[in-house]
């Protein structure tokens, strides 16, 4: 027997599936063979290794070796870490206020009822994308005041029945006042 089972998907399947690490184990080996070219380019060629040591202050120091490097050069090494510290804190902040859409940068607005997502214009399902017209607007704040007043009247309806005497706008806690 054969199987004759057709998937009912007709979107092309990933080269590499979401769970599959392929693409970062070859990044990471790029990335490694580079760090380990510049460094034995800076080992083996005196030019190369001169002018680092020369601009990084560590060739003529004062009263030892790393005077000058921790007196210049060095010295950025803690402005890069803040640099680097309120870039990644601009990028969480930029993360959490996004459309939870994987991979859209767009600034999500929109919260999707029955779930903590929040979307943007062009994900979301229930927002126009090409923006909303004054005559849309009307008739989405028409359609909810009808199922508020609808929701009233079950309520109130509800009340009624029970023989409880209610005025408009009050509400029964079932405290004693």
């Amino acid at each position: 027997m054969t199987d004759t089972t057709t998937t009912s998907s007709t979107e092309p399947q990933p080269e590499f599936p979401p769970d599959n690490d392929g693409n970062k184990v070859g990044w990471v080996i790029g990335i490694i063979a580079m760090i380990l070219a510049v460094t034995v380019v800076i080992i083996v060629s005196d030019a190369i290794r001169n002018w680092f040591v020369l601009h990084t202050g560590i060739l003529n120091g004062g009263p030892d070796p790393y005077y000058n490097f921790w007196s210049g050069f060095g010295s950025d090494l803690g402005e890069a870490t803040l640099i680097s510290a309120v870039g990644i804190g601009v990028y969480t902040g930029v993360r959490k206020a996004n459309c939870h859409t994987k991979g859209c940068w767009r600034i999500g607005h929109h919260s999707l009822e029955g779930t903590p997502y929040i979307l943007c214009q062009h994900h979301h399902p229930g927002v126009p994308n090409r923006g909303a017209t004054h005559e849309h607007i009307l008739n989405e704040h028409h359609k909810h005041m009808l199922a508020k007043a609808a929701e009233q009247r079950g309520t109130h309806g509800d009340h009624s029945r029970s023989g409880d005497d209610h005025r408009a706008g009050s509400s029964h806690t079932g405290l004693v006042r």
